[in-house]
């Protein structure tokens, strides 16, 4: 009986083994991750404009993932041993000044909105722990600097006249309100104090 179970889960031939690397080898093709960055970020081709299922600004940054400087080290919190043993956390970056992909005046903006993530160096660093995944945290950098540079380009909303107006008068009303309710709580007070004299 246990002769029968032990030859169920006997190895394939290696025959059969080599048949099926060699086959894949001939095909060329290769394990991605579902996380792998040309998953994440499909290649676009000149002309056409990828099409993803939320639809992005049409000023969609390219970054060039070659010109950035990516590192990986232990991530902090939670997750017992897999956080103790393995390099998840995913460090981007890149010199704000040379980097030509990103227009001049972008990037004299994003250094004065983000000074406090620019180094001595002049480098602009974004890290990423939020997942257990190396790629999907390499992602949400590139994605947090998509989201750096979308603010930074920005204009500011411009404010009418009337609408400026509106709000000096609300403001206004506030105050009178929280004065008028100022005296009212004075006068309560002054009425409980008693009189010795």
């Amino acid at each position: 009986m246990a002769a029968r179970t032990l030859k169920g889960l006997a190895r394939p031939p290696l025959g059969l083994l080599a048949a099926g690397f060699s086959q894949r080898a001939a095909a060329r093709t290769e394990y991605r991750s579902a996380y792998s960055l040309d998953k994440l970020y499909p290649p676009q081709q000149e002309g056409t404009a990828a099409s993803a299922p939320e639809e992005k600004p049409p000023a969609a940054l390219d970054i060039p993932v070659g010109r950035l400087t990516v590192t990986y080290c232990r991530s902090s919190g939670p997750g017992g041993q897999h956080v103790n043993k393995v390099n998840t956390k995913a460090e981007v970056r890149f010199h704000l000044a040379s980097a030509d992909w990103i227009p001049e005046a972008t990037r004299q903006k994003m250094a004065s909105m983000h000074s406090n993530k620019i180094n001595r160096a002049g480098e602009l660093i974004v890290n990423s722990e939020e997942s257990r995944y190396q790629m999907r945290n390499l992602a949400i950098c590139l994605e947090k600097i998509r989201t750096m540079v979308a603010e930074a380009t920005e204009k500011p909303k411009v404010v009418s006249k009337e609408t400026t107006q509106k709000l000096i008068e609300r403001v206004e009303k506030m105050n009178r309100e929280r004065l008028r309710q100022k005296k009212i709580h004075s006068h309560i007070k002054q009425s409980r104090k008693a009189d010795f004299d």
